[in-house]
This record gives structure tokens, sequence and C-alpha cells, in this order.
């Protein structure tokens, strides 16, 4: 598997959860790979770009969007290690524009 080489630098817990995130990624995408080459299949060479380009992009953005759900949700079940960080908050925004005539 070439993924194999990315996964060489994962401590054991990490590729286990990357296991179990291909496994429950696989059977979520599955229905949506079929309906992928089934588009494909269907479209002459003339019409695979464009259109059907646009859909099957639309189709794998899904997808993607189903990973990262699947690898919250993981996350979320076994609960986190250590706290979590905490973020500075951004700093104000002074002369900012509402919108209205610019003074000059």
């Amino acid at each position: 598997m070439e993924g194999t080489k990315m996964a060489e630098g994962l401590t054991p817990e990490q590729l286990a959860e990357a296991q179990r995130n291909f496994e429950v990624m696989k059977k979520a995408t599955e229905e949506d790979l079929w309906r992928i080459a089934c588009l494909m299949a269907g479209k002459p060479d003339s019409e695979l770009l464009g259109r059907t380009e646009f859909e099957v992009r639309d189709q794998v953005l899904r997808m993607g969007a189903k990973a990262i759900e699947t690898a919250v949700n993981g996350r979320k079940k076994r609960g986190t290690e250590g706290a979590a960080r905490s973020v500075e908050n951004a700093p104000e925004t002074r002369d900012s524009s509402s919108g209205g005539k610019r003074r000059s």
C-alpha cells in the first residue's frame, strides 16, 4: 500500500487510530465511490469534463467531509488526552470600517 510511507512516523496508538478511521471511512464512502463510477461510466468522452467533472468534485468533497467527521467522532468516543490547549484571543482591530464614507 502506498500509504505505508505516510504511516512510518506514527506511534502505535496513532497507527491504530488510522486503521480504525480507514475502516470506517471505507464503509462510509463505498456508496459514494460507486455513484462516481456509475456517473463516469454513463458519460461519453466528450462529457467527462465540465459539468460531470464538477459533479465528481462535489462528491469527493462530501467524501472528505465524511472523513473529517469520522476522525472527530472517533476521538470524541475515546476522549482527548491531556488538557485542551488554550488559544490567544485575536487582537482587537482598530481603524476598521463600518462601511460608511471614508474620511480623508
